[in-house]
């Protein structure tokens, strides 16, 4: 069976897009919860993790002895070891998109992921105000995930982003936390978008599940006042 090794659902947006894509496509796999104590050298998750990929961080697949790590590399894998999945768009063109746009994400949008670390259990909507009043770099982050998604639901139908769920949905289901926690301003069809999106058993799944861990961490905490 595949084992996936994450991070604290609370927290981690990577660990995120591979564990709802599994879910969600109904593939079997097991899940190894590496607890965030710290990422200095010496934590018990640096540790852990350094001895299963060389880069020691999460999400990781392990394929019967088969390690891959990064996102993208889980995500191409998932998709070419069960194509009948339908993992990404089955059109040539869309797919193309989908991957771009999912390399978009991986590479980018700094600005928010800096200002507004996911925190799924968390309800900020003040310090969204603040970020959103003083940062114009967020703005323009938000702003260009916001027009890509308005482009994609209107080309292809919605409710999903490529019409049915898709690894760029996965992908993009972190921004869509990030936008709820911090209460930033979006359209009306981009709020039912992220309705669906929360709606589908994966995310769900992820949402309860994160919902359910009340383990805060300090580091990963720097809107929230110390409990």
């Amino acid at each position: 069976m595949l084992k996936l090794y994450i991070g604290n659902k609370n927290y981690s947006s990577w660990s995120m897009r591979p564990w709802v894509l599994l879910k969600q496509a109904n593939i079997a796999f097991e899940e190894v919860m590496v607890r965030f104590d710290s990422f200095d050298a010496d934590s018990q998750f640096s540790k852990t993790m350094s001895g299963i990929t060389p880069v020691g961080k999460v999400p990781v697949l392990d394929d019967e002895g088969l390690v891959v790590w990064d996102t993208l590399a889980i995500a191409e894998y998932l998709a070419e070891k069960y194509p009948a999945k339908n993992l990404w768009p089955q059109d040539t063109k869309a797919r193309a998109r989908a991957r771009s746009i999912c390399a978009e994400m991986h590479s980018g949008f700094g600005a928010l992921r800096s200002a507004c670390p996911m925190n799924i259990e968390a309800s900020f909507p003040d310090v969204g105000q603040l970020i959103w009043r003083d940062k114009p770099a967020v703005r323009a982050d938000v702003a260009r995930i916001l027009g890509m998604w308005s482009e994609l639901l209107n080309t292809h139908g919605g409710p999903m982003l490529f019409g049915a769920f898709t690894i760029a949905d996965a992908y993009f289901a972190p921004v869509a936390m990030r936008l709820k926690t911090y209460a930033l301003p979006v359209q009306p069809h981009i709020t039912a978008y992220i309705e669906q999106l929360c709606a589908m058993p994966g995310v769900k799944a992820w949402v309860t599940d994160a919902l359910a861990e009340n383990d805060f961490r300090d580091f990963e905490e720097p809107h929230r006042l110390h409990r």
